[in-house]
């Protein structure tokens, strides 16, 4: 009988696999169920309070205790990757996230379930900033429209898919499911990854871990996402909203005049003034506003004011995941020659002209027409995700790169909350009167046509973010790669007396 081989073993004898190759599967999938996790689990929550007997405001704290612990751990992300290892961090976040999702399948209470949900958003909170500096280290800046196409695809593809897998999942076997649907992807990833994926630490730039800034960035983060999300169903003027905003917005104050401070802090605040990493930043925090507060308001409008049952309505929502890969492959082909700048403003124009169109709609618009605008808001943010991606990290240096993903995918999650928030909120405003609860109001077509046009609105303000952004900042992901991957290094390339910064 052969012993039992190692890990370090099995990956001795494995053949040798192009990291970009590795990271790029790894990542694209591992994204696609944790991305996902998020909107499949909301078509299922109707049934998960039927079988718990829990309330409404109860059933919330499924999603919320989720997004809450995902928002602890992001600003710690980038610290853990540098200092114990992209790959070692990845694969342990990964771990944990599979087998939460083995105890959310199996949760017999509520209680029980949300704790679970919450080891869950401590794996993702970890997974996302951890792979995307992974990514973007194997990949060169004139390689970085590449990367940007794997990074595209599960980040818009698994929002889509979730209700419409969710709700089949749901109809036909139960709730326990979609958190079950988890597993064999997760195994399948953990062991490629434990094989062919390659460490990398940056121990130099990590330092002393910075617990003052982690406790404020971790409180501020959390409770304004909290509040974010608790906002539209239990009101604005609530108490439990009204603190947990004010004590979030109090800490994250704190947290920057402490980083600020610091020599090696937690958070490296101090890439926000780089003027691409900026601006690409901004930009995407309205683009993503606009762009998932579409994806809560359209299912809501589809069920709640027109009756069709949660598969039908993510059937209609999916082609907009279809328009953004076609989008983005547009944007691929013209990218080097046009630049990101031009590309995100007129994708971000054309969202705003379909969400405005949108917003026309009623309840004999017919369901093709909803879908066909849906693919063209997918096909405007297609050259938004494509190029914003490729350029955000064009500046950035690889010591920093863990630190500015951290940044990037705070502010992503940050968009996510503020979007769908505002729409709820712009509901309940443009609505009748009488019909002024959240709950009344997303019955009512008449309260959708201002919902859509403020997520309008959001894209305009993104576009103008847009004009802002210098191509010739970006000029290193736009210059073709030769064969053998090696470009001419330009003057902004080096640093310290000449010697060129590796991508």
């Amino acid at each position: 009988m052969s012993p039992v081989r190692s890990p370090a073993r099995i990956r001795r004898a494995a053949p040798a696999l192009d990291q970009r190759v590795a990271a790029a599967v790894v990542f694209a999938a591992t994204m696609f169920i944790s991305i996902m996790d998020v909107t499949i689990v909301n078509v299922a929550l109707p049934s998960i309070a039927r079988d718990f007997g829990a309330s409404t405001g109860s059933i919330e704290l499924v999603v919320i205790g989720y997004l809450v612990s995902l928002a602890v751990f992001i600003p710690a992300s980038g610290w853990l990757g540098d200092r114990f290892g992209t790959k070692r961090v990845f694969l342990v976040a990964l771990a944990a996230f599979t087998a939460a999702s083995a105890l959310c399948g199996a949760a017999t209470s509520l209680d029980a379930l949300v704790g679970f949900r919450m080891l869950q958003g401590v794996g993702g909170g970890i997974l996302m900033p951890v792979g995307t500096a992974m990514l973007f280290r194997v990949f060169p800046p004139e390689q970085r429209v590449r990367a940007a196409r794997v990074v595209i695809v599960p980040t818009v593809i698994a929002p889509a898919a979730g209700p419409v897998l969710g709700g089949i999942l749901t109809d036909h076997l139960s709730w326990h499911w979609v958190f079950l649907v988890n597993l064999p992807v997760g195994l399948a990833v953990f062991v490629f990854g434990l094989v062919f994926l390659a460490e990398h630490r940056e121990p130099g730039a990590a330092g002393r871990f910075d617990l003052v800034g982690f406790v404020l960035a971790a409180a501020g983060f959390a409770l304004i996402l909290y509040a974010l999300s608790s906002g539209p169903g239990s009101g604005w003027a609530s108490a439990k909203v009204g603190v947990a905003g004010s004590v979030g917005l109090a800490a994250t104050v704190l947290m920057v005049i402490w980083e600020r401070r610091r020599d090696r802090p937690l958070l490296a605040l101090r890439l926000l003034g780089e003027r691409l990493f900026r601006a690409t930043n901004l930009t995407m925090l309205f683009a993503t506003m606009a762009f998932l507060g579409t994806l809560y308001l359209i299912p809501l409008f589809l069920q709640d004011a027109r009756g069709v049952n949660a598969t039908t309505a993510g059937l209609a929502l999916f082609p907009e995941a279809l328009g953004v890969l076609a989008g983005s492959q547009l944007a691929g082909r013209g990218y080097p020659r046009i630049g990101p700048r031009r590309l995100m403003v007129f994708g971000l124009l054309l969202v705003a002209a379909m969400l405005a169109s949108i917003s026309r709609m009623d309840l004999a618009t017919s369901i093709w027409l909803i879908r066909a605008m849906m693919f063209l808001v997918g096909t405007g943010m297609g050259f938004v995700f494509l190029s914003a991606q490729t350029a955000a990290f064009a500046r950035i240096s690889p010591v920093d790169t863990g630190q500015a993903s951290t940044l990037f995918n705070m502010q992503r999650q940050l968009a996510s909350a503020l979007g769908v928030g505002l729409v709820t909120t712009a509901l309940t405003l443009f609505a009748p009167a009488g019909a002024k609860t959240t709950a009344a109001a997303a019955g009512n077509a008449a309260a959708y046509h201002g919902a859509f046009l403020v997520a309008a609105a959001l894209a305009v303000v993104a576009a103008g973010f847009a004009l802002t952004v210098r191509d010739s900042d970006a000029a290193n992901t736009m210059r073709p790669h030769t064969p053998d991957g090696l470009t001419a290094p330009r003057d902004d390339d080096l640093v310290d007396g000449g010697i060129p910064v590796a991508a």
